[in-house]
């Protein structure tokens, strides 16, 4: 075996993986002897099974014409690796045609453990991409590259298009007019320029609003406006840009979660054009992202319940393309938030407006964006502040309508959460005034409790409602957070030292016996991740809610390196797409309620020596978290 992993080490990209994954990966080769010349593999036929890792002999590969000459040859000598574009490209077909010479001498990896590796390390991965782009520089090489039919479906095609950014597709140009131009004279000017939406610029060239055709249908011929009036009193808004350096998923998810179909694009601080939803959801093609808009669409509970069901499916589909699990995450969150929302209108249809402004937001793993396939409701409700005499009218109000939309979410599929932290709980239903009150308590009695509270709630999210009332709650955390506290950081960074990394003495994954099966909580392992990145943005005062985002903020100011955010981010994802992973198949193979256990006797050895990696570098962070906040090592 140790030959085997100097052998790995001297070859790229298994060169920079860690020792104890690439013994896994020794213990996957399978050695494969030519003692004659051998046709191996032959392009566009032959099925890449795995990467061909050379350790004697050599490979020729070229392309056959269509007169089976060869070209682009090229000859590989020890240490090489083929297979891997093939695999990532070609939808596994063979992309060059192999000939390996008597007495060539490979190990192979299997295609499984190879993709995992692709998963874990983003640098393995990125290595194929790049030197994929680089071979199609050459005009020989990329003339007999086809594009295959089904390229949407490969690996790095996924990749692709949830890495494309909004700059890389063409947008349209802004069409305005001042807000004082008569309605007919606007929708002229609409029609002279062929566009379905017409900006509104004010006097200082600021763009307040737009109209569409939508607008002129609804807000003028519906309601029979004179055409003379000014655009400016039917137009709609409120505007929604996006910069040009996000990706194209983000605007989709953006456009979704404001209910807009346009969206002005940002560049060196100004409006440089604009999207239609139509024109991003063209790019996505047939992606899973499209089924948002049937969510939108759907009516009744039954209806939702059915669109939460096939979400399983779509989580499948988008591992299974290679699509990072942190999209993947933002794609459940999205259509739970639609599903949610939903919800909440209808309830408001059901039992009148509400009788003051109230913001409904979501909490913990929701409120991260980190939602999975096993999803309780985390919520709660805050609503300005009345009268004495209306106070227990719009409490009443508001508790039946939480009772009313935590009961549809739980027909939809969302369980009550069994800790209560629920809006339908009394406890968490309440005004403006009352949760500063609950903030401030929670900051300066710290205990346990208080600080799994706070945790709990700093997590918040705005899902519905007068966004400035959340606003407004955060600006008042932002004060508090300011006055030096150290028992309160002491027993926030405990709380997030509760779970330790499953790793034994020994450097092996602890494991519990469910039933007759071995298994160790995903959820449990990753915890310390989420609980240690909150306690450094409760320090720096980030309002991110997202894990991910967080992490990013926290190495923009300093308090991570480049290399530290790297392994926290690719570790944290690597769990979470493992977990995501092992609850859809739970619930379309297994047939099952979905959990966090992950069978141990179901992990590959190059699993096993990712997730022993990854549990050591969650260990040495938590360390770092006893020294800074607890001044104790032992915890």
């Amino acid at each position: 075996m140790s030959n085997l992993i100097e052998i790995l080490k001297n070859t790229k990209p298994f060169d920079n993986l860690p020792d104890s994954v690439l013994r896994g990966v020794s213990d996957s080769l399978i050695q494969t002897s030519y003692t004659r010349d051998t046709l191996a593999y032959r392009q566009e036929v032959t099925e890449v099974k795995g990467v061909d890792i050379i350790v004697k002999g050599e490979y020729e590969t070229f392309f056959f014409d269509s007169s089976e000459n060869k070209r682009s040859i090229e000859i590989h000598h020890p240490p090489y690796c083929f297979g891997g574009i093939s695999i990532l490209l070609n939808r596994t077909k063979a992309l060059k045609s192999v000939m390996a010479k008597k007495g060539t001498v490979v190990f192979n990896l299997p295609r499984k453990e190879f993709l995992e590796l692709c998963h874990a390390y983003e640098d393995f991965f990125q290595y194929y991409t790049t030197d994929f782009g680089r071979k199609m520089l050459d005009e020989e090489f990329s003339h007999f590259v086809k594009t295959p039919a089904s390229f949407e479906e490969s690996y790095i095609a996924a990749e692709q298009l949830y890495s494309r950014k909004i700059d890389g597709i063409t947008y349209k140009d802004i069409v305005s007019c001042t807000e004082d131009t008569p309605i007919y004279k606007a929708a002229k000017h609409m029609a002279d320029n062929r566009v379905s939406c017409l900006f509104i610029q004010d006097e200082n060239r600021n763009i307040v609003g737009y109209a569409t055709d939508m607008t002129l249908r609804d807000n003028v011929i519906a309601k029979c406006v004179d055409v003379n009036t000014p655009i400016a009193e039917v137009m709609d808004n409120p505007i929604v840009s996006i910069s040009y350096q996000a990706y194209l998923y983000e605007a989709v998810l953006m456009m979704f979660s404001t209910k807009t179909r346009y969206l002005l694009v940002e560049k060196d601080g100004q409006y440089a054009g604009f999207l239609s939803r139509n024109r991003i959801l063209s790019e996505q093609g047939q992606s899973p992202l499209v089924f948002i808009q049937s969510v939108k669409l759907a009516e009744t509970i039954e209806e939702l319940r059915q669109k939460w069901n096939y979400v399983p499916k779509i989580i499948k589909q988008l591992l299974g393309r290679g699509i990072n699990a942190e999209i993947t995450n933002q794609v459940i969150t999205t259509i739970a938030d639609t599903i949610a929302i939903k919800v909440i209108e209808r309830v408001i249809r059901e039992i009148g407006e509400p009788p003051a402004k109230f913001v409904f937001m979501v909490t913990g793993s929701e409120g991260r964006k980190e939602q999975t396939l096993k999803t309780d409701q985390d919520n709660a409700i805050i609503y300005e502040d009345k009268a004495n005499e209306q106070r227990e009218m719009v409490r009443e109000y508001f508790l039946t309508f939480a009772n009313k939309v935590s009961d549809h979410l739980s027909e939809i599929g969302f369980s009550y959460c069994e800790g209560g932290y629920m809006a339908s709980n009394p406890e968490w239903t309440h005004s403006l005034s009352h949760w500063k009150r609950n903030y401030k308590k929670w900051i300066e009695e710290s205990v346990p409790e208080n600080a799994i509270k706070f945790s709990t709630f700093f997590d918040c999210r705005f899902l519905y409602g007068e966004k400035n009332i959340i606003e407004e709650l955060k600006q008042f955390l932002e004060q508090e957070l300011q006055k030096p506290n150290d028992r309160f950081f002491a027993f926030t960074a405990k709380n997030a030292l509760q779970y330790e990394p499953p790793l034994t003495f020994f450097r092996n994954i602890r494991t519990e016996t469910v039933g007759k099966t071995e298994v160790f909580n995903i959820k449990n392992a990753m915890t310390p991740i989420v609980d240690l990145v909150r306690v450094y943005a409760l320090q720096k005062r980030i309002y991110q809610e997202n894990t991910g985002e967080r992490l990013k903020k926290l190495m923009e100011l300093g308090v991570f390196t480049p290399q530290q955010y790297h392994e926290l981010y690719q570790s944290y994802y690597y769990l979470m797409a493992l977990r995501l992973e092992n609850q859809a198949n739970q619930i379309l193979v297994q047939k099952s309620d979905p959990n966090n256990y992950i069978r141990i006797n179901t992990l590959t050895k190059i699993e096993k020596a990712t997730l022993k990696e990854i549990f050591k570098t969650i260990g040495n962070f938590q360390m770092g978290i006893k020294m800074r906040f607890t001044n104790n090592i032992l915890g």
